[in-house]
This record gives C-alpha cells, structure tokens and sequence, in this order.
C-alpha cells in the first residue's frame, strides 16, 4: 500500500467512501440498530462490569445492566405520552386559536396585496383536495415507518445483550486484523473511543434532562402552555447537532402560536429558548462532556446532513459519535491523517502556502 503512486491511493479512499455509503443506504435497516446497540452496550460496560466484581452471573449482570436501559426508556416515553394526551385534550381551544390566527392572517394578506378572502379560501380548498388525494400513500409510509419501528427497537435489547455476552470474542476478531507490533496503538484507539462513546451519550441524556427542567421550568414560570413538552421536544430534537436546535425552535413557536390567541408568548419562548441555549453551548455542555469530542461545526452539520440522508432520523442521531470515532482512527493511521485533520478543530492561523512562499 505504502508503494503506491498518491492518485491511486486517494482514488482508492474516494472509491471506499462511496462503496461505504451504498452499504449504508442498501442496509440501513440492519446497521443503524447495530451501530446504536454498539454504542448502548459500550455505556453499560461499567454497569456490567461493576456487577461481574461483584461476583454476579454473567448472564444476570448482562441482564440487570439491559432492564437499566428498558427502565430509563420507559420512563422518556412515559413523559412524553402523558404530554402529548394533556396537549391533544387541548384540541378544541387550539382548533379554535388557529382559526382566529387564520383569520387575522387573511385579513393582513387582503390589506397587503388585495387578495380577496374567498380567493384564499378558495386556494385552501384546492390545497387540501391534493392533499386528501395523497393521504392514502402517506397513512400507508407511515405504517411501514411504524412497523420499522418496531423492528428496529426490538431488535437493540437483544442484540446489546449479545454484545456483551460476546464482548472478548468481537475484541478477539478485532486484534487479528492487526499484526502484534500495532495491538499497543489498537488498544489506545480502543481505550479513546470507549472513553468518547460513554462521555457522548451519557452527555446527551443529561443533557436532555437538563433542557427540559430548565427551559420547560423557564416557560411555566412565564406562563406558556405545554411548557414541559416543548421543553422535551427541544431537549430531543437538540441531539441533532445544529439542525435540531432550528427545528426544536420551529416545533416550539409553532406549539406556542397554536396554545394562544396573543403573540406575546412566542417572543418569550423564542428569548428563552435562545438563553438556555446559550447556558448549554457555552457552559453547560463543555463541563459534562469536556474538550474529548473536536469536530468542527462544518463537519458536524455535512455529516447530520449526509447520516440523515443515508439512514434517515436514525443517521442524523448516530452521525456525531461516528464521526468521533472515525477522528480517532484516522488521527492514528498515517495514511487516513488528512482527514482527521479536516474532521478536527485545529484551525492554521496562516495558509499553507505561505512556507512555500518562503521557501521560493
């Protein structure tokens, strides 16, 4: 590999990358519940370990370690439903303040441009007849999409328990891709990405936690209905770097607008979402999972974008402990350097050429 001529090589890598990503799109379904049980089991590892000191069968800390997981789960999913039923007992005053927001809306459209009520009503009517029309194609994907669901979350309990129980056989198939001189550099890449994958995703449920106690707490205080949901909205959606923050703002003004007949409430909720925010990119965050992760935001957003449109929902999740993982590897292999370099932080304050420059 090394007597390679540079073209070959980096026609071979660019060559890799788009067999990578026809693997990922053709078996999305198969390695997106394998990626997020890899990371979950990497989190329990100290749980299962704990459990093994403490003279436990390894079959039953496997199992205690699982039923953690099923049990935190359970407890989202459970806030979030009981939010979701008091928002949907709500329906007829929301039904009614989007009405009125209709209406003071068509009345300014009128004022501006001279487009008549009825021609509004008019194109409303023809809007939603094509929408009716496609109504069944859409129930009928979101059936399917259910049903993936389902397959997905029912097949990550049981593959995390296989994880575990197979963990030295998965590390015995790892180590013999490598001669014996590079186990030392196998066991630091190792080390650094169980390090970085428990330090990310225990982050992000306390950071879920935390938005949604401060920025939901926030907004019952001024009043705003549904605080607490858009608050575990924001908390999910914020998972997805830079592209959640937009949407968890969108979804929240949007729940605001549709809970009130005034606009005042919108400003505090889009003021208050900016300050904790603020709090979580700034000093929060940085304290709970350190200076580990160095992808710099250009990277993390075209990789949302492109895990998103790869994987779908799951992707754009998954993409920033990949990426993590992948710096690691790539900072470790000489021949990959170069995009580790492009994946980091470190930015030169002068141009390269500037030494050729001077060397001319």
């Amino acid at each position: 590999m090394n007597n390679m001529p540079l073209t070959v090589k980096r026609s071979l890598e660019l060559l890799g990358l788009c067999l990578a990503g026809f693997v990922i799109v053709v078996g999305s379904q198969v390695i997106m519940p394998l990626l997020l049980a890899f990371f979950i089991s990497i989190v329990l590892l100290p749980v299962y370990r704990f459990l093994m000191r403490k003279k436990f069968p390894e079959v039953l800390a496997i199992s205690l370690s699982l039923l953690l997981v099923i049990i935190i789960t359970a407890g989202i999913l459970w806030f979030v439903s009981s939010q979701v039923t008091r928002l949907m007992a709500d329906f007829p005053a929301i039904k009614k303040n989007v009405m009125l927001h209709m209406q003071n809306m068509g009345e300014w459209i009128t004022a501006k441009t001279g487009f008549s009520t009825e021609k509004q009503v008019q194109f409303l009517n023809q809007q939603s007849g094509k929408l009716l029309n496609s109504t069944g194609a859409v129930l009928g994907g979101t059936a399917s999409s259910l049903s993936g669901a389902f397959i997905f979350f029912g097949l990550i309990p049981i593959y995390i328990f296989l994880m575990l129980f197979y963990k030295n056989l998965l590390l015995r198939f790892v180590v013999l891709w490598f001669p014996a001189s590079a186990h030392g550099k196998l066991r630091e890449v190792l080390s650094e990405t169980e390090s970085i994958i428990k330090s990310y995703i225990v982050g992000l449920v306390i950071q879920i936690t935390y938005i949604t106690v401060l920025l939901g707490g926030a907004l019952m205080i001024f009043g705003i209905k549904h605080a607490l949901l858009i608050g575990v909205m924001f908390g999910i959606l914020n998972l997805i770097p830079y592209v959640g923050a937009l949407i968890g703002n969108i979804l929240g003004v949007s729940l605001t607008l549709t809970s009130s007949q005034e606009l005042w409430p919108v400003f505090t909720v889009l003021i208050t979402i900016a300050v904790v925010q603020f709090l979580d990119n700034n000093i929060l965050m940085p304290r709970i999972v350190g200076s580990k992760i160095k992808i710099n935001a250009l990277i993390s957003i075209v990789g949302v974008i492109i895990g998103g449109s790869l994987a779908g929902i799951s992707g754009m999740f998954l993409s920033m402990p990949v990426i993590a993982v992948l710096k690691i590897i790539f900072d470790r292999t000489e021949q990959f350097r170069q995009w580790g370099v492009l994946f980091g932080e470190e930015k030169p304050k002068y141009s390269p050429f500037l030494r050729l420059r001077k060397r001319g």
